[in-house]
This record gives structure tokens, C-alpha cells and sequence, in this order.
């Protein structure tokens, strides 16, 4: 997949795994990661699905509504070049923090809740998952930043309230953070950074 990779200050740095929106690419999170820790290794993906143009992570067949099986392919997808990049930088994926906006986060979640996965913690910009999930595995010993908006208009509060309840039954320390629409906000940053700290 395509992608950036950015060497931290020394070895034992953990890495953050950045998943840009919707018409982004693999440039657009890397101002993110060095304003939320410039010492962090840097793996930015692109996603690897084109709809009219613009680079997602996984197909969509209306405005939140998801394509179910390409969302499992692709992850599988990502879930092995996640693994290849970190024997091939040398990074490990369970210290890894993953970071995503909007589409982005969707796929984060995505992998987060796979049973073959293990990451230290996420930080989620404007996420959206809507499905209904009964069994949610257990993520307790990670921490989950929520950044969301009130009057986004593509993500209805009832969405978000149905994201931190997933993350809430995997009893991850799920830490929230409210802003106004879609997007990375300084104030979102600010307290992201702090969760990096926890």
C-alpha cells in the first residue's frame, strides 16, 4: 500500500499509524503526528479505494452506509500490510497508537475490533460504525480518544453515542472530546495529546 514512513527520535519510540478522511492521502495526518508527539515513529497509509476520484479505505454504497464485505477485505488487507511494514521498519505493532479522521477512523475501529489485532491506544477524529455489535472483545488495557461534533453533518450524535458504547463494552478507558462539525480541531489536539500521555 502506499505510504509514508517517518523514523522517530530513537528506536524505542512507539509508532503512530495515521488513516486520513475521505479524498485524502498518506500526507494529509503527518502535520497531526508531529504536533500530537515529534519524537513517534510515523506510518501514514493511503486507502486503496477510489470513489470518483478520491482515496478511501474501504467502499461505501450511500453516505453512511458501508459496504460490509469490501470493509472486511480491505482490512484483512491492511491487517497484513500493518504487519509487513513493522518487520520491515522495525517498529512494534503492539505500542503502536493508530490515528484516523473520518474515514480513516471507521477503518480504525475496524481493525480495533478484529480478534487478531493488538494496539496500545487510538486516537479517532469524526468516526462513524454503524452496526450493531453484540460481542465486543476485550480492549482494557487500552485507551480510546473520541474526538466528535455535535452538529456534524454526517455524523448524527446518536452515531457517536453508538461508537463510545462499543468502546465502553470492550472496557477501554474511553476518553471524549466534543467539538461543533467534521474535522481535527486545535482544542481536539490538545486534549488527544493528553490521552497519549495517560
Amino acid at each position: 500500500m502506499k505510504h509514508i514512513f517517518r523514523k522517530g527520535k530513537d528506536s524505542n519510540q512507539p509508532t503512530f499509524i495515521m488513516f486520513h478522511g475521505t479524498g485524502g492521502d498518506e500526507t494529509d495526518l503527518i502535520p497531526v503526528a508531529l504536533r500530537l508527539n515529534p519524537d513517534y515513529n510515523v506510518l501514514s497509509v493511503k486507502g486503496n479505494v477510489s470513489e470518483g476520484g478520491m482515496a478511501r479505505f474501504f467502499k461505501r454504497v450511500g453516505e453512511g452506509q458501508y459496504d460490509w464485505e469490501d470493509l472486511a477485505e480491505r482490512s484483512d488487507e491492511l491487517n497484513d500490510f500493518l504487519r509487513e511494514a513493522a518487520e520491515h521498519y522495525n517498529f512494534d505493532l503492539n505500542k503502536a497508537v493508530l490515528v484516523g479522521f473520518s474515514n480513516g477512523s471507521n477503518m480504525a475501529i475496524n481493525l480495533l475490533l478484529r480478534e487478531d489485532t493488538t494496539f496500545a491506544k487510538a486516537l479517532l477524529f469524526a468516526p462513524l460504525y454503524p452496526a450493531d455489535i453484540e460481542n465486543v472483545r476485550d480492549l482494557s488495557n487500552m485507551t480510546i480518544f473520541l474526538s466528535m461534533g455535535t452538529q456534524d453533518p454526517i455524523v448524527p450524535v446518536s452515531e457517536n453515542e453508538r461508537v463510545i458504547d462499543i468502546f465502553k463494552r470492550s472496557g477501554a478507558k474511553v476518553e471524549t472530546h466534543w467539538t461543533v462539525s467534521h474535522g481535527i480541531t486545535e482544542a481536539a489536539l490538545n486534549d488527544a495529546a493528553k490521552a497519549l500521555e495517560d
